[in-house]
């Protein structure tokens, strides 16, 4: 668990009192942004996560985007979806000082007590093979529970907040610890690769070596979650076949 309480350098930061959504608010910017920077907004009106999924937002709770000025191949960006689940799980342990309530689940949430506390949505832009900007979304539940999170196929992975546990912190407080955890792993990444995080977060994710269905657009496929590759794919087993999903919907 880090213990990261500075805001990090090379960041900036753009504080919000309403905005319709952080995701659209940062793309809106984009032309003017010349370093990666934070948008937090204190309420949300128009939020949505992956597949287009409505996520309200009360005041209190926490909705920010990361809007990454990048160079790179679109190939790799995937990979900020870990970066960004291991700084929420080492914020989420420093601020609740309860590591063992939490872990990862495929491909973008952090649960609690199995219950999902936050999620990230990765979204991209640029012109050619290199993207300019990837901006990543993050929802974390500090307040009572928000509306509109759909029930899971198969299962319900039902919703959880930091105040169901009585745990307390602002906003914007939860801002700085973020961002300071998100950069500790993106440097990880940029200067080690990928290995060191796929080891930790393994460590930290949820029903590796149990039985899953993993669903792909019309298709499901149901096997053992044996792991993720180096670029993060979920590694199915299915019978004797092994299935590589780079994208899905995981249900337990």
């Amino acid at each position: 668990m880090l213990l990261l309480t500075d805001w990090p350098k090379g960041y900036q930061k753009v504080i919000i009192d309403e905005v319709d959504s952080t995701m659209k608010e940062a793309r809106r910017r984009q032309a003017d942004l010349i370093q990666s920077t934070w948008i937090l907004a204190k309420n949300q009106t128009n939020a949505h996560g992956r597949r287009g999924r409505t996520w309200s937002n009360p005041n209190g709770n926490f909705s920010a985007t990361l809007a990454l000025k990048i160079k790179e191949d679109p190939t790799r960006l995937a990979l900020r979806s870990f970066v960004t689940a291991l700084a929420l799980f080492d914020t989420l342990a420093y601020v609740t000082k309860a590591p063992k309530l939490l872990s990862l689940k495929w491909p973008n949430d952090v649960l609690m007590e199995d219950k999902k506390v936050a999620g990230i949505l990765l979204e991209s832009f640029g012109s050619g093979k290199v993207i300019d900007f990837l901006f990543i979304g993050v929802g974390v539940n500090l307040v009572p529970l928000p509306d509109g999170i759909e029930p899971s196929f198969g299962s319900v992975l039902l919703p959880v907040s930091l105040s169901d546990f009585d745990f307390k912190i602002d906003p914007e407080d939860f801002l700085v610890y973020l961002a300071a955890n998100f950069d500790y792993w993106e440097k990880q990444l940029r200067n080690f690769g990928f290995s060191k995080l796929r080891k930790v977060w393994l460590s930290r994710a949820v029903k590796v070596g149990d039985m899953i269905a993993v669903r792909t657009g019309s298709d499901l496929y149901e096997g053992i979650f044996d792991t993720i590759d180096d670029s993060g794919n979920l590694v199915l087993k299915i019978e004797s076949d092994i299935k590589i999903i780079p994208a899905g919907d995981v249900y337990f």
